[in-house]
């Protein structure tokens, strides 16, 4: 479900979604090739839907820092190099190296294959001469929530925003 912004704000099921549709109280973004059935109607199965009000969402709710959130944050890629060795093959690395004062934080870790994390060592990616493909941020907490589960592909664009 999107907020009015096109903002994601949650997973909700079907059954909520139908009746928010038929409601009023939302309006369908994405639709699957499914049809839902009833004794007076038939409607395409709701992929994406969003509200036809705005809802404010609290922006200081903490993202909690851990292996998976990072990974998922930087969609399983080395932010050095660019591959995809897969989960296992992928480390956590300090931008700043905590050796030199780096903390850890959203803002001073990222992904990075086993590789990429041995070439750059106790050097900051200037020194190394490895440029990060993008700069490690805090995530927004909903999209970075909304996207751990997985779900639909169709969701994954709004969890960009």
């Amino acid at each position: 479900m999107l907020n009015a912004t096109y903002e994601p704000l949650s997973v909700v099921s079907m059954h909520r979604a139908v009746n928010m549709l038929l409601a009023d109280r939302a309006e369908m973004v994405e639709a699957s090739d499914e049809k839902i059935h009833s004794l007076h109607l038939t409607i395409d199965a709701p992929l994406v839907i969003r509200l036809r009000y705005y809802v404010r969402i609290p922006r200081n709710l903490p993202m909690p820092l851990s292996r998976r959130a990072i990974l998922t944050r930087d969609n399983h890629t080395c932010q050095y190099c660019g591959r995809q060795p897969g989960r296992e093959e992928l480390t956590i690395d300090h931008v700043l190296p905590r050796s030199r004062g780096g903390r850890t934080d959203w803002e001073n870790v990222v992904t990075a294959c086993g590789e990429c994390n041995r070439r750059k060592a106790n050097k900051t990616p200037d020194e190394a001469h490895m440029p990060l493909l993008s700069q490690p941020i805090r995530p927004r907490f909903w999209a970075m929530a909304l996207a751990t589960i997985g779900g639909h592909e169709a969701w994954r664009k709004y969890l960009r925003t």
